[in-house]
């Protein structure tokens, strides 16, 4: 996994918990890194379910939870990072089914060998988009924390379903704009 997400992790950590709550689970969860994390450093991502699940057990929050809520931050730094990409479109809807041809294209420039997770998309009808997640890291919670993000950045009543399919074949994330506008 890029540092980038490792030192956003952190940030976050401190935010909403604390300096040392972040220090503590770095020194709890025996990292092959030591902590030390660089924005543009690769860490297997492992690293990442050791200092979620030391953060789990210290606040007694759900794992799952700690990952969704993490997804919603990183998009807000995202949007700092990149505006770009997120203001050239209108909705949620929008900018979601260029995921690939934005964030992930940007990415493989800077990263050729990274390794991304996938998403293949439905467009059933007007104001609903069925967006499928792959990826051989157990990140589906992420993808969702992202996508919450994303929604509460555009601000749209949109509802959200969830529904993980069988192993190997990836999470479907259903969403359904509540009412109707234009911007698709």
């Amino acid at each position: 996994m890029r540092g980038m997400v490792f030192t956003t992790f952190l940030e976050m950590v401190e935010s909403k918990f604390s300096l040392n709550v972040a220090d503590q689970i770095i020194q709890a969860s025996d990292l092959p890194s030591g902590g030390s994390y660089t924005s543009v450093g690769t860490y297997h991502h492992n690293e990442m379910i050791a200092l979620v699940g030391q953060l789990s057990e210290r606040t007694g929050i759900p794992a799952g939870d700690l990952v969704r809520t993490f997804g919603e931050y990183l998009f807000g730094q995202l949007n700092e990072m990149h505006p770009q990409f997120i203001a050239t479109n209108s909705s949620a809807i929008c900018f979601l089914k260029n995921v690939d041809s934005y964030i992930h294209v940007e990415v493989r420039k800077l990263y050729p060998d990274a390794e991304l997770p996938s998403f293949t998309y439905e467009t059933p009808g007007k104001g609903t988009l069925v967006m499928t997640y792959r990826s051989s890291r157990p990140f589906a919670d992420l993808a969702e924390g992202l996508i919450i993000g994303c929604i509460a950045h555009y601000g749209e009543p949109m509802g959200l379903v969830r529904e993980d399919l069988p192993e190997g074949k990836g999470t479907r994330f259903v969403l359904t704009r509540q009412e109707e506008t234009a911007n698709d």
